[in-house]
């Protein structure tokens, strides 16, 4: 097996799932998957930046910045890092259970953005900050729902296409 640095296949889909991006729907969007995937496949500065970029690029087409954006990428960092923990598996449990985590430190970090941001809408209180994670409860099914197809396609197709296409990025089988 290849220990190249060099993974074309993990390169393709990430900028596939970051193009995905364009057709979101709903709050339904790949980003989060590919965060996670990113990290898993992609090793060193890659598996960062990658992601960062395809939101950069594709920000301005989708809705452009806020300022809560600052808050989003870094939980998409870690998302990568999250990922990072998936790097010598294909386990379908295991991704599940980090596209859950991410999933939820999402949820948290993006919505703790949105109290900061806005203190007109919830107020700089407790209450408040109750008040906005509340507001936010329907939006974070669809983000799981997002983060588990998709990192189910993503981490699906690699595993597939590692065994019929490009066996050197075939994840090597833990002892």
């Amino acid at each position: 097996m290849q220990k190249s640095m060099e993974r074309p296949l993990a390169l393709s889909l990430v900028v596939l799932g970051g193009l995905a991006r364009i057709a979101q729907y709903l709050n339904f969007a790949p980003v989060g998957a590919v965060s996670l995937y990113s990290g898993a496949r992609l090793r060193g500065w890659k598996a960062y930046l990658l992601p960062i970029a395809l939101m950069a690029i594709t920000d301005p087409l989708v809705g452009g910045y806020s300022a809560t954006t600052p808050f989003v990428y870094a939980s998409f960092l870690l998302s990568v890092w999250i990922g990072t923990r998936l790097r010598s598996t294909e386990n379908p449990a295991w991704i599940g259970g980090a596209a859950l985590v991410a999933s939820m430190q999402f949820f948290v970090i993006t919505n703790f953005g949105s109290w900061l941001a806005f203190p007109q809408t919830y107020g700089r209180t407790f209450a408040g900050l109750a008040s906005c994670y509340a507001a936010a409860i329907p939006f974070f099914g669809r983000t799981l729902a997002s983060d588990l197809v998709y990192s189910a396609a993503l981490f699906g197709l690699h595993a597939w296409l590692t065994r019929t296409v490009v066996p050197a990025e075939r994840v090597p089988v833990a002892a």
